[in-house]
């Protein structure tokens, strides 16, 4: 069974949509990236750190849904990161209302010696130099995933640029492809991109669907139109997750493939955003993925005869 290293952040979400507002809610890029990937047959570890506030009962969850926690570091007498945003009635704005750093500021991440090996790794959005260390730790992997964000390319840019250099695939939104490149043009950014280091670039574009790039070649996924959103917190950690997933358990790292696994992660980010926080995500069924990829399938498959 192929290994995946997730790192990243297991949190605490407050949210506020249209549609109502939570509590403090169990969130973090690592939960739902590796919520995505135990869809798959995969053996997934978890590096991250919890505060001593940090509930047993949702480590116990994750351990249940197949994931190796021993990378996950518990800070007895610290407090776990807490975010918490107020999304606007589009949906595809919010605002950032708090961020408490907590143990997140000190965080060392330490990958546990049985998965320096793993095939894949997956950089959930985190400090660069964070990510670095992990990249660092892992013993030659077949592909390393990065997510990042527009905040660490205005405060980190160069740390940032030192982690693009050592990935294979970077994941990111149309509007920090542009901040990142300097190119307004989608296709001219990927490029831009790619001279920094990574083979591959996926530009996610939310509600419109997500790019893949390589070389000269590029590919379109469509996101799947749906009645309800009622929170898009973690739609693209779920993302990453599916692709991630996805490409562990195949083990084939082609443009080919590639093109399957962002329909994967369009897949179960498209069911992320159904409930809040990671509800809908941790009651989902193989029929309702089977039958919701037919969909994904459907939306573009059409007959044409080329004259």
């Amino acid at each position: 069974m192929s290994k995946l290293v997730i790192v990243g952040t297991v949190a605490f979400d407050a949210i506020e949509t249209p549609f109502g507002k939570t509590d403090k809610i169990l969130g973090g890029a690592a939960t739902y990236i590796g919520l995505s990937a135990s869809r798959f047959d995969v053996d997934s570890a978890i590096v991250s750190v919890v505060g001593g506030d940090f509930p047993s009962t949702y480590i116990e969850m994750l351990k249940e849904k197949g994931m190796d926690v021993k990378g996950l570091e518990i800070v007895p007498d610290g407090k776990t990161f807490f975010w918490s945003g107020k999304y606007h009635n589009d949906m595809n704005s919010r605002d950032t209302l708090a961020t408490e750093l907590n143990v997140l500021e000190t965080f060392n991440p330490v990958v546990p010696e049985s998965y320096k090996d793993s095939e894949v790794v997956m950089l959930g959005n985190l400090h660069p130099m964070v990510q670095m260390g992990v990249i660092n730790q892992m013993n030659d992997p077949k592909l390393v995933v990065l997510d990042t964000m527009n905040f660490w390319m205005d405060i980190a840019l160069e740390d940032l640029k030192k982690v693009i250099a050592k990935v294979d695939v970077i994941t990111i939104n149309d509007e920090e492809a542009r901040q990142l490149s300097g190119a307004y043009s989608l296709v001219n950014a990927s490029k831009k991109i790619m001279e920094m280091g990574p083979k591959y670039v996926v530009i996610k574009k939310g509600e419109h669907g997500a790019l893949l790039f390589h070389k000269e070649e590029m590919f379109f996924a469509p996101a799947l139109p749906l009645a309800d959103v009622f929170d898009p917190t973690g739609a693209g950690d779920s993302f990453a997750g599916g692709f991630t997933g996805f490409l562990a358990k195949t083990g084939d790292y082609s443009f080919e493939n590639m093109k399957r696994a962002i329909i994967h992660g369009s897949c179960l980010a498209s069911f992320c955003v159904e409930k809040f926080g990671t509800e809908r995500m941790q009651n989902l069924s193989d029929t309702e993925i089977a039958n919701r990829l037919r969909q994904f399938k459907s939306l573009t498959q059409y007959e044409m005869e080329l004259t």
